[in-house]
């Protein structure tokens, strides 16, 4: 990333108030950036965006993705000249529950967001708009080599997998429609972890939500294979990937995977073993019983981000697990958290440029 092309750029971000979109406030902040937040109320309780106060750094706008006039007026309105896609319905158990609500956000709505920028008049519209789904996209997750972006699509069967599956094919349609006028770029990232997150059914929350009260973490699937990265690591790809595309989009659209290298895929009993050396007395068993199916191993070939972007992980998984574990602990003795994720992104930044 070059801080000079941030300095004052105009970024519309949806879903701002969830863990990933905080973060990415945070870090456009300190690059200079003027954004514009669109989502809904914060997913959780308690919440890293209201626990850093960053509405006080953006133009903050709550309303629903699906709604696609209001979605139009707050976009003409920003003036922005890049756009990231974040909002949507997120968990694969969730999807199970409400598949109906999973797919309206997430395909209707990356629909609505992609038409405000096209129907946006010309001199003004974005130049860049980034659509962020997921490596559960691929109709294959089991294979035995990492999957590329020109793997087929379909996800596992459940809603959210299919959901950001489609929401992949209407990005490319709206490529087609938009021409060179505006990058259309869609970026698959591997798990992220990293202080702050409080989503049910994520491991790390999990965890801590159980290690905290002293209880027994359950697993419900402990050899599950995923690429694990900081959430630091896929965002600052993310902003490359809009950099270098702005005023280019016939050279950077399409899909873009943003995974960590072999180092990275750890089970999930590894996962937890490591982030537990963090709290004394963690301990967690086995969650026996059926639960909603999950792909065994996922693995993703991000070559493409590497040799054209520049991009891999800059944080190794220890590191990165105990970033994650300082992060929380310092929370709940009541650090200021905004300051937390100032000093990550700094210390962050600065790993980037001795690479």
């Amino acid at each position: 990333m070059t801080p000079a092309f941030w300095k004052d750029r105009r970024v519309f971000v949806t879903g701002h108030t969830g863990f990933k979109g905080a973060w990415l406030v945070a870090l456009l902040h300190h690059l200079g950036a003027r954004v514009t937040g669109y989502a809904l109320e914060p997913p959780t309780k308690p919440s890293l965006y209201q626990w850093a106060h960053l509405d006080e750094l953006v133009v903050d706008k709550r309303a629903d993705i699906r709604d696609l006039p209001r979605l139009r007026a707050v976009v003409q309105h920003a003036q922005s000249e890049i756009v990231v896609h974040l909002a949507a319905q997120s968990l694969v158990r969730a999807s199970y529950r409400d598949p109906v609500r999973t797919y309206e956000t997430n395909v209707i709505g990356t629909a609505n967001i992609l038409e405000a920028v096209h129907r946006e008049r010309p001199h003004l519209a974005p130049r860049v708009a980034l659509i962020v789904t997921t490596d559960k996209v691929y109709r294959h997750g089991d294979l035995d080599r990492p999957l590329r972006e020109d793997d087929p699509l379909g996800g596992q069967a459940d809603p959210y997998s299919t959901s950001k599956a489609c929401a992949e094919m209407v990005a490319t349609q709206y490529a087609q429609a938009l021409g060179e006028r505006c990058a259309i770029l869609t970026a698959r990232a591997g798990n992220v972890i990293g202080g702050g997150d409080f989503a049910e059914d994520r491991v790390l929350p999990d965890a801590v939500r159980a290690f905290s009260c002293g209880e027994t973490l359950a697993l419900r699937y402990p050899q599950a294979v995923r690429p694990w990265q900081h959430v630091l690591d896929p965002l600052t790809g993310y902003l490359t990937l809009c950099e270098r595309s702005f005023g280019h989009a016939a050279e950077f659209n399409g899909a873009w995977n943003f995974g960590p290298g072999e180092a990275h895929e750890w089970s999930v009993e590894e996962l937890v073993q490591e982030f537990a050396r963090h709290w004394p007395g963690a301990a967690w068993q086995w969650q026996a019983g059926l639960h909603p199916p999950e792909t065994h191993i996922l693995r993703l070939d991000s070559s493409k981000a590497r040799d054209r972007l520049d991009w891999q992980c800059r944080l190794p998984m220890e590191e990165a697990l105990r970033w994650s574990a300082d992060f929380y602990q310092a929370m709940a003795r009541g650090a200021d958290v905004r300051a937390l994720m100032q000093q990550q992104i700094e210390d962050y930044l600065a790993k980037c440029e001795s690479f």
